[in-house]
C-alpha cells in the first residue's frame, strides 16, 4: 500500500523562543523522487526514523554525498539535494538561529552552509534514543511530544546577541538592513560584521532569503508568479525567477514539478 504522510505542529511553549515549528513525514510506495532542501530563515535538524537521509548535494559542493541518520543543517543560501527511492521518514526540526546556542551549545555561524552529523553536535547517546522513542511511538502527535521532551532537557542558560536576534527578526519581517542598522543603533558595517558572526549570513542575504521562502509558500498550481512576485516585494515576476535560480538552482517551474511530481504544469 502507498503511504504518503506529513504532519505539522508547533513545539512546546518553553521551546517556541527557539524552534519555530516540527514536521513529520512518511512515504512508502512511492516513486523514486528528488528534493531540494532550500535556503530558510531556519536551521534544520533532522532524525530519521527508518532509511537513512540521502544527501546527493550538499550547499557547500566540497562536501561529499552522504547518507546520514540524523542531519544538522545551518542557515545557507543554496540547495541541499535530497533523493529516495520512493521510501522515507522521519521528523524535521525547524531551529531558529537564535535557539543555537541554547540547544546546541554553539552559535548558527558554526554551522552555515554546513551539513553535519547530527550526533557530532547533540552526542550519540541523545540522538540514539530520541530516534527509538520516534521510532515507537504510535502517531505524529506522540512524536511530537517525545521531541518536546527531549529538546526541552537540552535548554541552557545561554543566548545569542539581543542585539543581532532584534536585527535579524528586524530583517526578517522585511525592514530594509539600513533602516534595522539605525533601529539597533548600529552603523550597517558594524552590524554586518556582527550578524555574520554570529549567524553566518549578511544582512542583506538573509533579507533575501526571508522573502525567497515567503514568496516559495506561495507557488503553487494556478497561481501566477507575476501576483506572487508583486505580493512579495519583488520588482516583477523575472526578478522573482532570478532568486529562484539562486535559491532553488532551477526555475520555479521545474521545482514545482519536482516537489508535486506528475500532477504539477
Amino acid at each position: 500500500m502507498d503511504i504518503d504522510e506529513y504532519a505539522q505542529a508547533r513545539p512546546a511553549p518553553a521551546l517556541r523562543p527557539h524552534v519555530a515549528f516540527y514536521s513529520g513525514y512518511r512515504q512508502r510506495g512511492l516513486a523514486p523522487a528528488l528534493h531540494r532542501g532550500l535556503p530558510s530563515p531556519y536551521l534544520t535538524l533532522i532524525l530519521t526514523i527508518d532509511e537513512p537521509l540521502v544527501i546527493a548535494a550538499h550547499p557547500d559542493p566540497a562536501q561529499a554525498p552522504g547518507r546520514y541518520r540524523s542531519l544538522l543543517g545551518g542557515l545557507h543560501l543554496t540547495p541541499a539535494l535530497i533523493s529516495h527511492d520512493g521510501s522515507q521518514s522521519g521528523v524535521q526540526v525547524a531551529v531558529r538561529p537564535e535557539g543555537c546556542r541554547p540547544l546546541l551549545g554553539l552559535p548558527a555561524a558554526a554551522l552555515a552552509n554546513l551539513d553535519v552529523d547530527a550526533a557530532a553536535i547533540l552526542g550519540e547517546p541523545f540522538v540514539g534514543e530520541l530516534r527509538e522513542r520516534l521510532s515507537e511511538a504510535p502517531d505524529w502527535p506522540a512524536r511530537f511530544a517525545a521531541l518536546d521532551r527531549a529538546l526541552t532537557g537540552r535548554l541552557r542558560d545561554t543566548a545569542a546577541p539581543a542585539t543581532v536576534t532584534h536585527a535579524f527578526h528586524l530583517i526578517n519581517s522585511g525592514v530594509p538592513v539600513a533602516e534595522a542598522a539605525a533601529r539597533v543603533g548600529w552603523s550597517g558595517r558594524h552590524l554586518t560584521d556582527r550578524f555574520h558572526a554570529e549567524l553566518g549570513i549578511r544582512p542583506k542575504e538573509a533579507g533575501r532569503i526571508a522573502r525567497f521562502d515567503r514568496a516559495r509558500r506561495a507557488v503553487r498550481p494556478g497561481v501566477r508568479l507575476a501576483d506572487v512576485a508583486a505580493a512579495h516585494g519583488y520588482a516583477d515576476q523575472s526578478h522573482l525567477v532570478r532568486d529562484f535560480q539562486t535559491f532553488a538552482g532551477c526555475p520555479p517551474s521545474r521545482w514545482l514539478a519536482d516537489e508535486l511530481g506528475p500532477t504539477a504544469p
